[in-house]
């Protein structure tokens, strides 16, 4: 009997639970390069609960993040974001977050729970303030006159920068984008847990 030979990872570095040994897949004559195609498209993360009909409802307009310490970030009126000029995602109207390949990232719900690709949770949303994944508490707060505060971990407080544009319906894009980018970037310290940093993040990439 022949020795089963199994295509490698699929996308991510997952296994893929529905590639066949090549002597018995029926589409083996197509080629490995084929086979591998559909192995890696087989296993691609499942978007976000309810994608197709969209969550929350957002007013997507104009607006503009000035950070001391970073690249500046930009909402366009058609959703996109951009950091230093580069696009990093894109958000709609409904809700909908995609990354900058325009594939599925993340969905707020309209109870303003943000939910990313094969469930995973990325914390909260509300108007004004976002909780992270992992905690109740918010972590992130937009003041009136746009300035971004951050809650550390020992109950410090940190301005990280201040938008413009975000008045009014339009708030919670801001709270919405400020939020994917903390939770981007978070990462956890030596003594104090969780803290905000600017470097890769853990568990989000774009």
């Amino acid at each position: 009997m022949p020795s089963r030979v199994f295509f490698g990872p699929a996308a991510g570095g997952e296994v893929c639970r529905f590639c066949y040994p090549v002597w018995v897949h029926p589409l083996f004559r197509l080629g490995p390069a084929v086979l591998l195609s559909l192995c890696a498209l087989s296993c691609a993360p499942s978007a976000p609960p309810r994608w197709a009909e969209g969550g929350a409802q957002l007013l997507v307009q104009p607006a503009h993040w000035e950070r001391p310490d970073d690249d500046a970030i930009d909402i366009k009126a058609n959703g996109q974001v951009l950091e230093g000029g580069h696009l990093r995602f894109v958000i709609d109207r409904v809700g909908r977050v995609t990354d900058d390949d325009y594939e599925p990232f993340a969905l707020l719900a309209p109870d303003g729970h943000l939910m990313g690709t094969d469930d995973r949770v990325l914390g909260y949303v509300g108007l004004s303030n976002a909780s992270p994944p992992f905690a109740e508490q918010a972590w992130l707060s937009l003041q009136p006159d746009g300035r971004v505060l951050f809650f550390e971990p020992n109950g410090d407080r940190s301005e990280r920068g201040k938008w413009t544009g975000c008045d009014g319906p339009g708030r919670r894009a801001c709270t919405l984008v400020t939020q994917i980018f903390a939770v981007k970037n978070y990462r956890v310290g030596p003594s104090s847990g969780v803290t905000l940093g600017v470097g890769v993040g853990v568990g989000v990439g774009f």
